[in-house]
């Protein structure tokens, strides 16, 4: 932990033979976490763990880290540790570090070094060990996207490729029931549309029937004021806004029929927001999404053997 001796500690453990080093590595495992808490201590922890070379050094190092995996990731020095496990050993051996992330999902991937730590763990993990992860992040995604670092966790596994369970569409069901509330909210909002944009068309489906269940429009006499209505506290939001623009533009794309729905809501409520920033923003999204529509429905009527006049005309045009 000495400024200048850490130097030395590290120099010695690249040139020492294969007994002197796990004579170091035992020698100092009983005080390791709290040379790995030390700015300087850090350095020469990370230099050991790069040259680890047996399974009984790999085993003391593990077995000395393992019961404070969770304040070392914590800990502005401690974390770059944990790195280092992740980046130099097999993920076998850093099963404990899987193990004690998943115990403290919350705790870890609200934190801010945490949510870097976590991400770092899905980065080099088992598909077991991914699914293991992602499995406890979707159990408690309510908190974590509501959480100024959680979010950024739960969207890094939104964007995950390759993985053996469909992420988005396990995700939306958990947030289901509080799709409004999370669409107003600076951290969760980015989310929702996250979700919007790379989910399933059931997930779009479930996300937009629950922003229209409780509009007025369905529901006429549930509110007295405009105001009330879930969809107008989106449309005036200045988060929810871009959720309802999301939710128009993977509608229409997506699932029209929803798309019909959201515009039937959202129409009534355009007078009483002449006011705000973001009317004109909705309004183009929502003839954007009427022009995808009928361009469809024009190509899904080429598809059954009508030609339109453009086709028509590029077919003469080419000869």
């Amino acid at each position: 932990i000495d400024p200048f001796g850490n130097y030395l500690c590290q120099k010695l453990l690249e040139h020492c033979n294969a007994h002197q080093r796990i004579d170091i590595v035992r020698n100092v495992a009983s005080e390791l976490v709290s040379i790995s808490k030390n700015m300087h201590g850090t350095r020469a922890v990370q230099k050991m763990i790069d040259q680890l070379n047996s399974a009984e050094e790999i085993s003391v190092v593990g077995d000395a880290l393992k019961g404070s995996v969770v304040e070392l990731i914590q800990d502005l020095n401690g974390n770059h540790v944990i790195q280092r496990c992740l980046q130099k050993m097999e993920p076998v051996d850093n099963q404990f570090i899987y193990d004690a992330v998943a115990r403290n999902c919350v705790q870890v991937s609200t934190h801010r070094h945490g949510c870097c730590v976590m991400q770092r763990c899905i980065d080099h993990a088992t598909d077991l060990q991914k699914v293991q992860l992602i499995n406890e992040i979707n159990e408690n995604a309510l908190v974590l996207v509501q959480d100024p670092f959680g979010n950024y966790v739960v969207q890094y596994v939104l964007d995950l490729e390759n993985v053996s369970i469909n992420v988005c569409d396990n995700l939306v069901p958990k947030l289901l029931g509080h799709i409004v509330p999370l669409s107003t909210q600076k951290f969760s909002s980015n989310v929702i549309e996250k979700c919007l944009k790379i989910g399933a068309t059931i997930s779009i489906v479930k996300i937009c029937h629950e922003i229209i269940k409780n509009s007025k429009v369905l529901n006429p006499t549930k509110f007295s004021e405009e105001s009330e209505d879930p969809i107008f506290i989106l449309l005036s939001d200045p988060y929810g806004n871009y959720v309802i623009q999301t939710a128009l533009s993977e509608a229409a794309s997506h699932c029209p029929k929803e798309f019909h729905r959201l515009v039937a809501a959202i129409r009534p409520l355009l007078q009483h927001l002449h006011n705000t920033p973001y009317i004109k923003r909705i309004q183009t999204k929502i003839q954007s999404g009427q022009r995808i529509i009928q361009h469809a429905k024009g190509n899904n009527t080429n598809k059954n053997g009508t030609k339109s006049p453009n086709n028509i005309r590029s077919q003469f045009t080419q000869r």
